[in-house]
């Protein structure tokens, strides 16, 4: 296959976790990479990604400068406000860019070249990529980046136990009384076997349930990490240094990342989890690659790893295009 050529697009609005799914897949492409953050005005940003009247307009003058020629040869985007801006590019690049879009944009897929949702949402369709869980950049090379960022983290207390706090959704509720439950089962394995516990709050966890956790566990060797008042996100160290994880059960993101890294991975997930979620659960179940808390913890487990495999397919099929764009020039 000849190498690419040309600009890569990464578009997303301010999520993080969707700047991250967007960004991991288009830095595997081998091409430049551009990150535009753009927000549409209203009516744009009330009814995206389906009113395309006015198409640039939707932006203001600044951003427009922005999203302007020339277009790139292919453009990823993740969430609801980027898929206005990927579908867009398809007749202002004149068919020559191969647009992207990640999670279900709740819209025909056909009006992009490629649509990655994730297998618990259902959507099919002949252009339509469904990993089990969500892109990222975890490979044995990032792993290696986080434990050379964080070398002091060797030094704790065997098993290395992460634990990655998200926050409240619409039928999972995180609050003091679930930080209590899940510090009370941690503790009481870390009183069995020793070790350390590496705790990473998100920006959606609440301050009560920071506060009830982290009293909990004081008097425990390891950290805990709240916001950037403590420094330095350490969370390619923790995922680095783990020997198991622990992960709340909010989040496909989150939970997706700790699975790529190789170590055993558990859960303590409330009952009953809203549907989309719960199926997620079930398939990482399925495939051994979650537990329960109170599970007995797997020797060793494989990767999961889905974010090469599909910027390959997508480097075949840029590289098709530009193929025939070539022969036809």
């Amino acid at each position: 296959m000849k190498p690419l050529h040309g600009e890569c697009w990464a578009i997303t609005d301010q999520a993080a976790g969707n700047q991250r799914q967007a960004l991991a897949l288009a830095e595997r492409l081998g091409l430049p990479v551009r990150h535009l953050v753009l927000a549409p005005r209203p009516p744009w940003s009330w009814l995206s990604p389906r009113l395309t009247l006015g198409g640039r307009l939707a932006l203001d003058a600044a951003q427009r400068r922005l999203f302007a020629p020339p277009w790139p040869v292919v453009a990823i985007g993740c969430g609801r406000t980027a898929a206005l801006f990927t579908r867009l590019l398809r007749p202002l690049a004149g068919g020559r860019c191969h647009t992207v879009q990640i999670l279900d944009p709740r819209l025909d897929p056909a009006h992009w070249d490629t649509v990655i949702a994730p297998r618990h949402d259902g959507l099919a369709g002949p252009n339509v990529l469904t990993p089990l869980g969500s892109l990222n950049p975890v490979d044995e090379a990032w792993l290696a980046d986080g434990r050379e960022a964080f070398p002091d983290f060797e030094a704790l207390p065997r098993p290395r136990v992460g634990v990655l706090l998200g926050g409240p959704r619409r039928g999972v509720a995180l609050d003091a009384a679930y930080a209590r439950e899940l510090a009370a089962q941690l503790l009481a394995r870390q009183r069995m076997e020793g070790g350390s516990l590496l705790v990473l709050a998100s920006r959606r966890t609440p301050p009560a349930l920071i506060q009830t956790f982290a009293a909990a566990i004081s008097p425990t060797p390891g950290l805990f990490w709240r916001n950037a008042d403590d420094g330095l996100n350490p969370f390619p160290g923790v995922l680095g240094w783990a020997d198991r994880l622990i992960v709340t059960p909010d989040s496909v993101n989150m939970l997706s990342e700790a699975c790529a890294v190789g170590c055993p991975v558990h859960t303590l997930a409330p009952a009953p989890l809203p549907a989309r979620l719960a199926r997620f659960h079930q398939a990482l179940h399925e495939a051994g690659l979650l537990h329960d808390l109170a599970a007995t913890t797997p020797a060793s487990q494989t990767p999961l790893r889905e974010t090469e495999a599909i910027a390959r397919t997508l480097r075949q099929a840029i590289a098709a295009r530009q193929a025939g764009d070539d022969a036809g020039a």
